[in-house]
């Protein structure tokens, strides 16, 4: 029941803020930056912000400003913390109540964010208080809506400003120089704010590049609130409930009347309150629109709760309002969006009704959940198992959550979180669980003491171990079986693809969610009703071919991949095959092409053997003209530039490449150095690493010209170049010669080098300074565009672009379809699939797709059988085949083996797999092959019970 105030000034102090150029922390903004952009994290640094209300949803949001890096924060409540308040505000304990709720809770969100000053603020607001803010966002009975005035200023959506000159962003650099103060300009094809697209020319002022301001101030865009209030522009979430958005918009003004009326919101499941509320509904519905009686009476019934994953949702969304304000990034919402969850309560036709009893405060920290679902099921919610499989940023908000509903915080009741990372610097921007002292600690460890500290009760277990094949005998039959579900946290698809095959296996219904940017999904698999996760996922991964990366890129990422890739030759495989030959007597008994190609490697990195950082240097330079002279003027040699027309490969990268001239510029000299000081690294000379000295060798350095290598052949296609390698490993293998000794070519006292395993994401060492530096030199080379250093370091690290506020959103969709687990939902459309892009915003719940069918089962199916005889022995192979033939009907009986005929099944398994069966395995899985049956008819596993 919340909506943003109208309070966002955004003026002055903004614009100085953009002009400033303040630093950003690249170290612990890095994910965030990639979704909003250095100029938007520049604009917020210099906006403050006052959230007014620390319930719920108050903190919530305020958690997710301070962590996006916003200026400063004011946290405002005039009230003291209640019972009642702890069933969603995590920052409370039972000792805080009966204090003031700002108070208590600055202490804790200013440890989120070094960089943002949070203050309490516990008087009554008054005008002259909240003009020193540019954001506001207040707590009152009301839907989550935006009304910012009519002007609003976005950088990726034109929108002008309220009180300022509207101020446009000029992407395209060549054109910034076209624009001059006095100059008038038009807009077209502006997409969102049609107002523009041809209007009459508007004069402008030049601000610097990139931007400038129209001077025109004709009113337009959004409107106030008093006017939305009787004619709402309502964002649409559920396509499944077109009809009743109006009837809450209703509801929600008619919930406002009845508690300044009343003092208070309407008991639980108290009939007079419903008819109350319906009345003060219908005074309203006279002059808005047609009314859903029963629905008004619903919302009566459970106006009075608070939900901990109702919170997250919109403490999500108005947080990224908010930062919308502050930022100037993304589209704001236009103006009314609705939030529900009615699908979470009890299934009319499979329980029976709650009752004003069941609802009934009991002085619990559970009170606002309990108004909703009753204490039944609060009860039930404390005796769940869970496993949690990732503590990060997801994991983090899932485990908060957890607590904050109870969840395993009864008798019986238990969450087990499993991660295997250690806490990193960049993880603090999202990951709220953690603190800067916590950094190298294990998440899982961390977040469930964070977890108990919020609700003393939890029940949670931290593990550190990778879900895997090769844990199976720690998370096995026993484990799995003794859930109730798993909620997963990974940015893994192939982990997850695991985790929803252990939840087929063992009927464990699975909760998934995944973000990228201010992009999320939820989706939610239940055994027999729902499909199963490894049907719902397309896995598969980009890949480049081997060409394209060796002779022919034509994007950044081509080079970026073919840099990491001589990354990982010159500083890490180079130096496992010097080790593996020094120590491993049997390192060269491999077919004879990989063992020439191996002893290449070894003889060059250790006839290169550095002794001073000159010759690091050195090294460096003749690497940079092998890589970016000599091989490009190899390749032009054997395609010269006409080829492009005979060429497919050459054909698609467009032109051919060009050789780099060795001039001092400053892309020449990072390649040179990092290059040199990762060559002394490998080799562990200790070197200073000086650039002077290294600019002195390289005055008195001569190198030889380049001379083609006549008949050398470039494959054009991976085939081609498959072709070539079977056989130079041919021809190798036919020569049968002997393969020299190194150690006694460069005689003894040879030591192991030093690895350099990558490391993309890790700012400390040279790693990624000699990827970015290669990859754009070879951009260079083929005429394409280079990227910067954080641009580079998130395509090597692979690294999703992350924001707290998504992160919270989906977290709290995951937990609402955790209730309909727990109620034990028999119907599909009570489930919801939920897709989101805060950005825009957008925001679609589908129902979920059901298995498919194969013949008369799913993937969800299984045939058990008993593990023994009727004579109490252990079933063999035999008894297995007379079983399966009795009960399928179907089929020859083929004969078996007379030696595996009578050998037991678990003593066929050790035979098979070497393996003994575990000895608390619950039961052996068998799949049937069946002759002669439709390839897509693949009959569900055979499940033997052993215990």
């Amino acid at each position: 029941r919340y909506f943003l105030s109208p309070m966002c000034l955004l003026g002055r102090s903004r614009m100085n803020a953009l002009e400033s150029h303040l630093e950003i922390d690249e170290g612990l903004y890095s994910r965030q930056i990639y979704v909003l952009g250095y100029d938007a994290m520049q604009r917020m640094t210099g906006s403050s912000v006052l959230v007014s209300g620390m319930k719920g949803v108050g903190v919530e949001t305020a958690k997710n400003i301070i962590l996006a890096g916003v200026k400063s924060v004011t946290v405002h409540d005039q009230g003291d913390a209640q019972w009642s308040d702890l069933s969603s505000q995590f920052f409370l304990s039972e000792g805080d109540v009966g204090q003031n709720r700002a108070v208590v809770s600055q202490r804790h969100l200013a440890e989120l964010n070094s960089y943002v000053p949070v203050v309490a603020y516990t008087e009554e607001l008054s005008e002259k208080f909240l003009s020193a803010f540019q954001v506001g966002r207040r707590e009152l009975c009301g839907p989550p809506s935006c009304p910012s005035g009519p002007w609003f200023m976005a950088s990726s959506v034109f929108l002008p400003l309220q009180g300022c000159p509207g101020v446009v962003t000029i992407a395209c650099e060549e054109k910034q120089e076209h624009f001059e103060n006095g100059g008038m300009v038009t807009f077209s094809r502006v997409e969102g704010m049609t107002e523009l697209n041809n209007s009459e020319p508007q004069p402008v002022c030049v601000l610097g590049k990139p931007l400038f301001q129209t001077l025109n101030r004709e009113c337009w865009g959004i409107e106030p609130l008093s006017a939305t209030l009787t004619h709402p522009k309502i964002k649409i979430k559920d396509k499944g409930k077109l009809t009743h958005y109006c009837t809450l918009h209703m509801a929600f003004q008619a919930l406002h009347a009845f508690q300044s009326k009343m003092g208070r919101l309407p008991r639980p499941r108290n009939q007079v309150d419903a008819d109350r509320l319906l009345e003060l509904a219908q005074d309203l519905a006279g002059w808005q629109a047609p009314l859903d009686e029963e629905l008004v009476r619903a919302f009566a019934a459970v106006s009075a709760g608070d939900l901990s994953p109702i919170n997250a949702v919109i403490g999500a969304m108005a947080a990224q309002e908010v930062l919308k304000a502050a930022s100037g990034k993304f589209t704001p919402l236009d103006q009314w969006f609705y939030f529900d969850a009615w699908e979470c309560l009890p299934e009319q036709e499979h329980s029976v009704p709650l009752s004003e009893q069941d609802c009934a405060p009991r002085g619990s920290r559970y009170d606002g959940q309990i108004a909703v679902f009753g204490a039944d099921f609060q009860e039930r919610l404390g005796q769940q198992k869970y496993f949690v499989v990732g503590a990060g940023a997801i994991g983090c908000e899932l485990l908060k959550n957890f607590g904050m509903i109870g969840l395993a915080a009864g008798k019986g009741g238990r969450i087990t979180v499993t991660d295997m990372d250690t806490i990193e610097r960049s993880n603090l921007n999202r990951q709220f669980l953690f603190r800067p002292q916590d950094v190298s600690k294990q998440k899982s460890e961390v977040a469930a003491a964070a977890v108990r500290h919020m609700n003393p009760y939890t029940n949670v277990t931290a593990h550190q171990d990778c879900l895997g094949p090769d844990t199976e005998q720690l998370y096995g039959d026993n484990f799995f079986l003794g859930l109730d579900g798993v909620a997963t946290a990974l940015d893994n698809p192939q982990a997850r693809v695991y985790v929803g095959e252990r939840c087929v296996q063992y009927l464990k219904p699975l909760l998934d969610s995944g973000t990228e940017g201010t992009k999320g999904h939820v989706q939610v698999f239940v055994p027999f009703l729902t499909e199963s996760y490894g049907h719902a996922m397309d896995l598969a991964e980009k890949t480049y071919p081997l060409c394209t990366l060796r002779h022919f890129p034509t994007a950044i990422q081509h080079t970026l991949q073919w840099a990491r890739d001589q990354f990982e030759g010159l500083f890490k495989k180079s130096a496992e095959n010097v080790n593996s030959f020094l120590q491993d007597s049997n390192f060269l008994k491999v077919s004879g092409g990989e063992a020439l190609e191996k002893l290449e490697l070894v003889h060059s990195s250790l006839q290169e053997k550095p002794l001073s950082w000159g010759e690091c240097v050195a090294w460096a330079r003749r690497l940079w003209e092998q890589l970016f002279r000599n091989d490009i003027q190899q390749l032009l040699y054997n395609f010269p530039p006409d080829h492009v027309r005979h060429s497919p490969s050459y054909r698609k990268s467009g032109s051919s490449p060009s050789p780099l001239f060795p001039l001092p510029l400053d892309t020449h000299m990072a390649f040179i150095l990092a290059a040199s000081r990762l060559f002394a690294q490998t080799h562990r000379l200790q070197v200073s690493g000086d650039e002077v000295a290294a600019r002195q060798v390289l005055l008195v350095l001569c190198l030889p010209p380049f001379q083609p290598c006549q008949g050398l052949h470039i494959p054009t296609t991976d085939q081609e170049l498959k072709e070539t390698s079977d056989t130079v490993g041919k021809e190798s293998t036919m020569g049968h010669r002997p393969l020299p000794s190194l150690s006694a070519l460069l005689g003894t006292g040879l030591t192991p080098l030093s690895l350099c395993p990558s490391k993309g994401d890790d700012n400390s060492n040279f790693h990624l300074n000699f990827i970015v530096a290669a990859s754009n030199l070879r951009a260079e080379n083929y005429g394409i565009p280079t990227a910067d250093w954080l641009q580079s370091k998130r395509i090597v690290g692979r690294i999703v672009p992350a924001i707290a506020t998504t992160t919270a959103a989906v977290a709290g969709l995951v937990c609402l379809e955790l209730y309909k687990l727990v109620w034990g939902h028999k119907d599909l459309g009570s489930y919801r699939q939920s897709f989101l892009r805060l950005a825009e915003p957008m925001f679609i719940c589908i129902q979920p797709c059901s298995p498919s069918k194969q013949q008369t089962w799913t993937c969800w199916d299984r045939i058990e059988v008993p593990g023994v005889t009727g004579s109490g022995e252990e079933m063999t192979l035999g008894d297995l085949r007379d079983h399966l033939q009795v009960i399928l009907r179907k089929g020859n009986n083929h004969p078996l083996n007379p030696f595996l005929s009578p050998i037991r099944l678990t003593e066929l398994v050790h035979c098979i797999t070497g393996k003994a069966v575990p000895k608390d395995c619950r039961f052996l899985e068998f799949q049937i092959v069946c002759e002669g049956e439709e390839e897509d008819s693949t009959p569900p596993p055979v499940h033997v019970q052993l215990h």
